[in-house]
């Protein structure tokens, strides 16, 4: 909080996506930099976390995925944001069962917060694993992007239309000093321009501009076209043309107000999955339509394999399995709410889960 105190104190404002950053990845305050923030005693818990099966199914994907492209004598997987590496842990449990495909591996875990880092390197074990800070740093392929709640986690721009004019979400503080507020800024031509160029202004008048997001799609789509692969991403998100407000906080498990403690709560938009479809494609790459979480696992047979993984269970563990899977699959829970996106090289036509 003092962090993001004194910087407003001595610049008097900040635009949204900056207040965001500093919160969430700010070195010394930031939320994700200090604090393991996943599972039941953490503030959310994630699809790897609720059933393992999650991870192993994406195995299979990936699996699958290296065969249609010609089973290349050298993949690699890169990781958005592996949390507390569980994703990671599962896959590679699953992956040592193909041995040709395991011994092409090789595994980067794109992760800034070395708090993270260290809890990942608890988990993980394996020589193909290496840790990278920028997707820059990848200068080989093919190349699989895999993600999950990431790019719900990145700063966002947010704009506000009042009739014909557009003004940018700043941060500010009350008069006291004391508190943290919102306030509103006249937009600059170019921030205008890009959201027109992007088609984001419609009926609605908040306007939600990923801009970080943008930028790591362009970076991860210049990989592909270069190396060969795809990207494969699950997130909280939705396909609506409308434009809405999604940023939230949320704290042990509940949401909580975006102020009451900055840096020691998450922060976290809705991905708007057209847009995210749009820049892929203009980036030049084949782009599947966009699925929910429910209908990509269960077209790679998540049922199948649970029923066969019943046989040899008791009660208690068949019940805590189909309860697990259930949150998976729910279209009220994580099975609706959760989109699913893949985007390949043009010219490969893989549809596993599509």
């Amino acid at each position: 909080m003092n962090k993001i105190i004194n910087t407003l104190k001595e610049k008097k404002s900040i635009p949204l996506d900056q207040f965001i950053n500093i919160a969430l990845y700010d070195k010394k305050f930031g939320y994700y930099m200090k604090k393991n923030p996943f599972g039941k005693g953490g503030d959310f818990i994630t699809s790897p976390l609720i059933s393992n099966l999650f991870g192993e199914m994406l195995a299979i994907w990936c699996v699958a995925f290296w065969e249609h492209i010609g089973k290349p004598r050298k993949i690699l997987l890169v990781e958005l944001g592996p949390g507390n590496g569980s994703l990671c842990k599962d896959l590679l449990k699953t992956f040592r069962q193909f041995k040709n495909f395991y011994n092409s591996l090789e595994i980067n875990l794109l992760e800034i917060s070395d708090k993270l880092i260290t809890i990942q390197k608890a988990k993980i074990n394996d020589r193909r694993v290496k840790w990278i800070k920028k997707i820059k740093e990848i200068n080989s392929g093919p190349v699989i992007f895999l993600g999950n709640e990431f790019f719900d986690a990145l700063p966002i721009k947010q704009i506000y239309k009042k009739k014909k004019l557009f003004f940018e979400k700043y941060v500010t503080l009350s008069n006291d000093n004391k508190k943290i507020r919102f306030l509103h800024k006249k937009a600059n031509n170019s921030l205008i321009k890009h959201i027109q160029d992007l088609n984001l202004i419609s009926f609605s008048n908040i306007i939600e501009y990923p801009l970080n997001a943008l930028e790591y799609l362009e970076i991860i789509a210049k990989k592909i076209n270069k190396f060969d692969g795809g990207i494969l991403t699950f997130d909280y998100g939705y396909t609506a043309k409308k434009n809405q407000n999604t940023l939230q906080s949320v704290k042990k498990h509940k949401y909580a107000n975006i102020f009451l403690a900055p840096g020691h709560s998450d922060i976290t938009s809705h991905i708007n999955f057209k847009l995210f479809h749009k820049i892929l494609k203009k980036n030049n790459l084949n782009v599947k339509k966009i699925t929910t979480q429910n209908e990509f696992l269960k077209k790679i047979g998540i049922l199948e394999r649970a029923n066969i993984l019943s046989k040899k269970m008791t009660f208690k563990e068949k019940a805590n399995m189909f309860y697990r899977l259930k949150r998976l699959l729910d279209y009220r829970e994580m099975g609706g709410l959760f989109k699913v996106l893949f985007a390949q090289k043009k010219g490969r036509k893989f549809s596993l889960g599509f």
